[in-house]
């Protein structure tokens, strides 16, 4: 396996366009410095900023950012939080919440940090607990994911994709979006955004959402304008939108059900 596969499967997906969207997925992106709220510019993809953004804040309570690592969507949510909510920052991994933790500590004025707790929980298994069901009022899941714009340019990487690839991470991305609704109290946001391009671990994904919980869950497509429009979100794709992402967003809103 490797490059030929590789490119095979998504020229399969994207046909004519897949030669414009490899070149651009080789070139080399350009972060912009995100300093709103922080003690000093914190360097980040600009579609990365407009995904922590979509996410609609509640007025209080907690917010859950599932997979924080390493931080800046932490830091942009955090930014703009007011002083009757919690970010509880989560990174199941020790090596990146220790990251997470010095990102947090770095960029963040004193009374913001405050507001910013740490946990390493599996954000998968947690939907298994009934004790945190409706816990949050807000999610913001970035989800680990096929990074195709970092494999592209990795010759390890390459050598070694196959596409078990993304059909495995789009059931470890199903078991985290499943759990984070139901850990989302009724009438919550929930963000749900990769940096992959496959179909299968973005809308596919969504869908499945969507089908099992039914008239529990609304779609609440991102409000920004950037990116083209998918069957229940967002993309935003480097060969027509300034070198930006790859981003997937998709929004959804948990409703009030019957018992």
């Amino acid at each position: 396996m490797g490059f030929s596969e590789f490119d095979a499967y998504y020229g399969n997906i994207y046909g004519s366009r897949w030669k414009s969207l490899k070149e651009a997925l080789l070139e080399s992106s350009t972060p912009i410095p995100y300093h709103d709220g922080l003690i000093k510019p914190y360097m980040m993809d600009e579609a990365s900023v407009i995904a922590a953004k979509t996410l609609r804040l509640p007025d209080s309570g907690i917010i859950l950012d599932a997979c924080a690592a390493p931080g800046g969507k932490s830091l942009v949510i955090a930014s703009r939080v007011n002083n009757e909510t919690v970010l509880l920052s989560n990174e199941f991994s020790g090596e990146r919440r220790r990251r997470l933790v010095n990102v947090l500590d770095e960029y963040l004025p004193a009374d913001k940090r405050k507001q910013i707790q740490i946990s390493g929980f599996d954000a998968a298994a947690q939907g298994g607990r009934k004790s945190e069901h409706e816990r949050f009022s807000a999610v913001m899941l970035d989800v680990p994911c096929s990074s195709e714009r970092h494999v592209i340019k990795n010759e390890k990487a390459l050598s070694e994709w196959t596409e078990a690839r993304p059909k495995f991470l789009s059931k470890r991305q199903w078991a985290l979006l499943s759990s984070a609704f139901l850990l989302l109290k009724p009438g919550a946001s929930l963000v749900y955004c990769t940096c992959s391009i496959s179909p299968l671990e973005n809308d596919r994904t969504a869908e499945r959402l969507i089908k099992k919980y039914k008239d529990a869950v609304r779609v609440d497509k991102p409000d920004f304008t950037l990116g083209e429009e998918t069957q229940f979100g967002r993309m935003i794709l480097p060969d027509q939108d300034k070198n930006l992402g790859p981003m997937y967003v998709a929004r959804f809103k948990k409703l009030e059900t019957q018992s």
